[in-house]
């Protein structure tokens, strides 16, 4: 064969696939996988020859990881180190999640939009937010930071609350028969410029206000595509079974492929009840549902402490859910959903202020209460916890975000055993104390859930992160270490590999990943960042 870029010798290839690993020699050559000689080294045929030979003695190969949830949206756009996937051996994210994301947009929808996920995001001050169609967004995503590419490949979502949005605003209503119509146009459009699917955020204004209904004629678009819909469904709460199957019955009605975003069951209420969900996703499965689903490995949420308001208090935008918070009538109605009734922000739960944990401000002057509860909060300052949390709200314009400590183990490990598990991260990367899974969830799969205790073999972990979600993406070049592959892969010690990142200390790299190749460039090397710019989006043919 012809001189490869790199070869990597005597790696335990984990392939994507679930099969058995087995030792061999990897070559690659301009971005893609041109040769795979197993046991090159004991069967004394010709070995693959590179201007470069990486020896692999003691680690696993596998394809790079695909973050099936990711709140990358602007990052890839400022953020040319990116560590925080790369250094998890992250080299695929899915962006436009949970109903909320920059494209498409018009002046006005996008100013809203800024605001709504500034806690998620930041501000995006710095970013030229040039452009309003999906297709644009992708462009803009491939010239990346200064015009050199982005750290990772991503694929993108149309979000289901931005076009709401666009179309009718935030008022909490059915459609017109004509809004009804734009929102399908607009999806259609997102899909035909290379979007995959579809999100909602079910708790979430404005897409929390769309009846199932309206959400079963969205995703007959998106099924026409053959792209996928991907909600952050109405309750992991109170009624999330109930949750589960609006939108099971929603993909079937529409005959739409349904991934969902983050499975769960949270709260007291769903203590032991994993098994209920299970059979819930296994009889639509053998009932003909095209499902799979996303977890991160971990008990606590993540969001913004306004998510939890109820969701009549967010009709018409920020402004207006800041003048019902400043009102003190209205702000007791506000209090009464959650401390009393369960806002539906709040997964129908009423709230347990010790629970919530203030992770980030937008405004710095606000960084005291990161990392204290509002029930800390509200003893500190002798308030009462929702005057706390009201006082945080008006302050910080709805910007603060928190770990809400409601999840149960015993149903994350039930949930990543699942014949159609992959895995998230859904990690914000914004705040002084963010969610360690935005950091360490691929490790800590790899070396919690595998290495010590046994929940996955090595083999379906590894598919569960990569061949798994490559095809639920339509991919057909990617998530598998085979010859014509691209070239996205990781190298990583079984024996050590393992999450830095704490609750404390959250922005800690993992170890044991010492390189991680995108489309055949190497981006972390000896565990470092080399500052390779390889990544580009990844289209549907929609």
């Amino acid at each position: 064969m012809h001189l490869a870029d790199l070869v990597v010798r005597d790696a335990e290839v984990v392939d994507g696939s679930g099969g058995p690993s087995y030792r061999a020699d990897v070559a690659v050559k301009d971005g893609r996988i041109v040769q795979v000689v197993r046991e090159a080294a004991a069967s004394g045929c010709q070995r693959p020859v590179g201007t470069r030979i990486l020896d692999a003695e003691g680690l696993a190969l596998a394809p790079g990881f695909v973050d099936m949830h990711s709140h990358s949206d602007l990052a890839l756009l400022t953020d040319p180190d990116h560590s925080a996937k790369l250094a998890q051996g992250v080299t695929l994210e899915v962006l436009g999640q949970d109903g909320l994301s920059y494209a498409p947009v018009d002046d006005r929808t996008l100013a809203e939009v800024r605001q709504a996920v500034a806690g998620w995001n930041g501000p995006g001050d710095g970013v030229d937010f040039t452009w309003r169609s999906v297709g644009e967004y992708l462009d803009r995503l491939d010239r990346g930071v200064g015009g050199e590419g982005m750290a990772v490949n991503a694929a993108y979502l149309v979000p289901q609350g931005t076009v709401r949005m666009l179309a009718m605003g935030w008022e909490n209503r059915p459609p017109t028969a004509g809004e009804l119509d734009r929102m399908r146009e607009l999806v259609a459009a997102g899909l035909r410029e290379g979007a995959v699917g579809m999100s909602s955020g079910l708790t979430y204004p404005p897409g929390m206000y769309a009846d199932r209904a309206e959400l079963t004629e969205l995703c007959r678009v998106v099924a026409e595509s053959g792209g996928y819909y991907c909600p952050h469904h109405r309750s992991y709460g109170a009624g999330a079974l109930d949750a589960y199957r609006e939108v099971i019955g929603i993909a079937r009605d529409a005959g739409c492929a349904l991934h969902l975003a983050h499975a769960t069951l949270n709260f007291a209420e769903n203590r032991g009840r994993s098994g209920e969900l299970l059979a819930l996703l296994d009889e639509a499965l053998d009932g003909g549902c095209d499902l799979t689903l996303d977890t991160y490995p971990y008990t606590p949420g993540a969001t913004t402490l306004a998510a939890l308001l109820p969701g009549w208090a967010s009709e018409g935008g920020l402004e207006a859910t800041l003048e019902r918070l400043r009102d003190d009538a209205t702000a007791e109605r506000i209090r009464h959903d959650l401390e009393v009734t369960g806002s539906d922000g709040c997964h129908g739960v009423p709230v347990e202020w010790p629970t919530v944990e203030i992770s980030g401000v937008v405004d710095a002057s606000l960084g005291g209460a990161v990392g204290r509860t509002v029930a800390e909060l509200a003893d500190a300052s002798g308030s009462s916890p929702w005057e706390a949390a009201r006082g945080l709200l008006l302050a910080d314009r709805l910007g603060a975000t928190i770990l809400q400590h409601v999840g149960h183990e015993e149903n994350v490990r039930a949930l990543m055993r699942h014949r159609t598990h992959t895995g998230g991260s859904d990690g914000i990367l914004r705040g002084a104390k963010p969610h360690p899974r935005a950091y360490g969830t691929f490790p800590r799969y790899l070396g919690t859930y595998v290495r010590e205790l046994g929940v996955l073999t090595l083999e379906e972990c590894v598919a569960h992160l990569t061949g798994r979600p490559a095809a639920r993406l339509g991919l057909t070049d990617r998530g598998l270490v085979r010859e014509g592959h691209r070239a996205d892969l990781v190298l990583f010690d079984p024996a050590t590999v393992a999450e830095g990142a704490t609750f404390a200390l959250p922005r800690t790299p993992p170890v044991g990943i010492p390189y991680v190749l995108v489309n055949g460039r190497v981006a972390v090397e000896d565990g470092h960042r080399t500052g390779v710019l390889a990544g580009r989006t990844v289209r549907s043919r929609g």
